[in-house]
């Protein structure tokens, strides 16, 4: 078999045109035959070759030979593990099935992600810089914001914790494998497709209706919408496919003794977040499958022209992408308590509350989506409720942060680097939910929400939630991952230029936003100038920061100082297995015997992982 035959990255590059080119001839011989007319319409030839393109790529990639053996009869040999685990460095381009190998690539791809979005925001900020446009004309500064949202929240951030989780939680629960381990290749193998959709359609001139691609004005754009809804797609196919997998893995193969309730706190975190992914993410699907209906196909459900309904894309957007903020921050809460406890060598602090509050976040982010539409014309009455289930949302939330604190309290604290993002990040989220409890008040947000504090409230959210407790679960897992130790001293100094810089950066916008000076826009009134002047050079610093962390891991991955099995002195299951863990995980099925967190318990044990008795030969006389 020749190289351009086998599963591999070099048989993407002509199954995929492939593809896409036998879509296009198809269409156009079924649009000749109905009489549609022009035969030969751009935007929806293009659209069928995106699609075929992307199901071409994972065809080439590997992601169904297996399942296609399997319907055509063909023999199939169960001990077959020529895709199972990373042997070489080129194994992490092609199609695996070991969790540890996908939850790499999701992180390392992923990471990738984050540097061009970030990017994006450094353009951007450029222009912001002072009054007047220097850098940017309006339609590009539109783009640049557009795809810096996009590629965050659905590329970077979603995808991100489906990576640690990839990583860890098998070893936590002491499985072997996720459950569906070709499902999760594919799920993994659809990002890069989704990434290259949307940053595609710089070709087309992006698209410019913002991350959220509201209707009308996602309808007046050029071909790039269209690339924007596909990419959203096929990004959320690649979530429900992981959460899926999370929640049967969680539920069904957990080792023996494994109860709920001695499960680690990241589990119950990352089976809640699952559960919200399944139920969330179709509504964001079938938004813009109409949405591009709309743009391709002529129907009318959010035309005004046709008497559509944009409200409605409203509701079914935001009916998904306020539990998606959840989604984005639940794992980050998962690894903050798994970080803290470990590194203050103390028992959670109300372990089953903390459960709990999982649990009840995920409930009730279901009920709080119209917050984000208080100016959008609802009736007023509707407005109370939502405002109440918005402010009773800060309680489980609150009962997190209590508990961080409290494990911290009268513990014995290794002041890691991992541990400063872990405390780095309980203030500032708490500065991101007091101004959440802000502005789920009625008159509030209706006079602020077209303003920069809405920036500064989603950012304190988001990256000092979600980005600063990825960096922590980063620095806690390395030695696990890498069997390598990190540099500390570069560790700090990230810590420290990451937190001065990021709260520079964001905070200010408070200001600006309660002054009056409205979101989206690429010019500003001068009396904006020196905060506008301060946050783009601290932006600047926060990106800078980045490399070090970049520096920090590539250079000590090979570099770095060994780190044995269990570097932290951790009680869960991982730290059982050496750094890193075997291809096949444990040699024998795990039995839990306690808790995660027996931190002070002389003799205390998590697990005990069985001896395995090496095969003896027979031999005959």
């Amino acid at each position: 078999m020749t190289a351009v035959l086998k599963p591999t990255l070099a048989r993407c590059l002509w199954v995929a045109p492939a593809f896409a080119a036998l879509a296009i001839l198809i269409t156009i011989a079924a649009r000749s035959l109905v009489g549609m007319t022009p035969v030969l319409q751009e935007s929806t030839l293009l659209t069928v070759a995106y699609i075929a393109g992307g199901i071409g790529f994972i065809v080439g990639i590997g992601g169904f030979d297996y399942w296609f053996t399997w319907m055509r009869g063909g023999e199939l040999d169960p001990n077959d593990h020529s895709q199972h685990g990373a042997h070489s460095w080129g194994d992490y381009f092609k199609f695996n099935t070991d969790h540890k190998v996908i939850g790499i690539q999701y992180i390392v791809f992923t990471f990738i992600m984050f540097l061009v979005g970030g990017m994006f925001a450094e353009i951007f900020r450029s222009e912001l810089a002072n009054p007047g446009q220097q850098v940017v004309t309006n339609q590009q500064y539109n783009g640049l914001i557009s795809q810096h949202g996009v590629i965050m929240i659905f590329v970077f951030m979603v995808p991100v914790f489906a990576g640690i989780g990839n990583y860890v939680i098998p070893l936590m629960i002491g499985a072997a494998d996720m459950a569906f381990p070709r499902l999760n290749a594919v799920s993994f193998w659809l990002l890069p497709v989704a990434a290259f959709t949307l940053l595609s359609s710089f070709m087309f001139g992006s698209f410019d209706g913002g991350w959220t691609g509201y209707p009308t004005l996602s309808e007046q754009s050029g071909y790039g919408m269209t690339l924007y809804q596909l990419g959203v797609q096929l990004a959320g196919a690649s979530s429900i496919a992981t959460a899926v997998n999370f929640l049967v893995t969680i539920i069904a193969m957990r080792a023996p003794g494994m109860t709920l309730f001695r499960m680690p706190l990241l589990v119950w975190a990352n089976l809640a977040t699952s559960a919200l992914v399944v139920a969330a993410t179709p509504f964001i699907a079938g938004a813009q499958f109409m949405a591009m209906f709309d743009r391709e196909m002529g129907t009318h459900f959010f035309t005004v022209a046709g008497n559509g309904d944009t409200l409605v894309y409203q509701h079914i957007f935001w009916f998904y992408s306020h539990p998606a903020v959840y989604i984005m921050i639940l794992p980050g809460f998962g690894i903050i308590s798994e970080v803290i406890a470990t590194h203050a060598r103390k028992p959670v602090f109300g372990y089953r509350a903390v459960a709990f509050s999982s649990a009840g976040i995920a409930i009730l982010g279901f009920a709080v989506w119209a917050h984000h539409m208080f100016a959008s014309g609802m009736e007023p009455w509707l407005r109370v409720p939502i405002m109440l289930s918005t402010l009773l949302i800060a309680i489980p939330t609150g009962i997190k942060i209590f508990s961080w604190l409290g494990t911290m309290w009268g513990g014995v604290l290794r002041m890691t680097t991992a541990n400063l993002f872990a405390i780095g990040f309980i203030f500032t989220f708490v500065i991101g939910g007091l101004s959440g409890v802000m502005l789920a008040v009625v008159p509030f947000d209706v006079s602020i929400t077209n303003s920069y504090f809405i920036v500064a409230h989603f950012h304190y959210v988001l990256f000092g939630g979600s980005i600063m407790t990825i960096y922590a679960g980063f620095y806690h897992w390395y030695p696990k991952v890498t069997g390598r130790m990190y540099n500390e001293v570069l560790g700090r100094w990230h810590f420290w230029i990451t937190f001065v810089a990021m709260n520079l950066t964001f905070f200010p916008m408070h200001y600006q936003g309660l002054e009056g000076m409205p979101r989206r826009v690429a010019d500003y009134a001068p009396q904006f100038a020196w905060s506008n002047m301060l946050i783009s050079i601290s932006a600047f610093v926060l990106g800078a920061s980045t490399l070090i962390f970049v520096y920090n891991m590539i250079h000590s991955a090979r570099h770095g100082k060994k780190a044995g099995a269990n570097p932290w002195g951790g009680l869960t299951l991982e730290w059982m297995l050496s750094s890193p863990p075997p291809i096949f995980n444990f040699p024998a099925t795990p039995r839990v015997i306690g808790g995660p967190y027996r931190y002070g318990e002389e003799g205390a044990k998590h697990a005990i992982v069985p001896e395995v008795e090496p095969a003896t030969v027979e031999t005959t006389v």
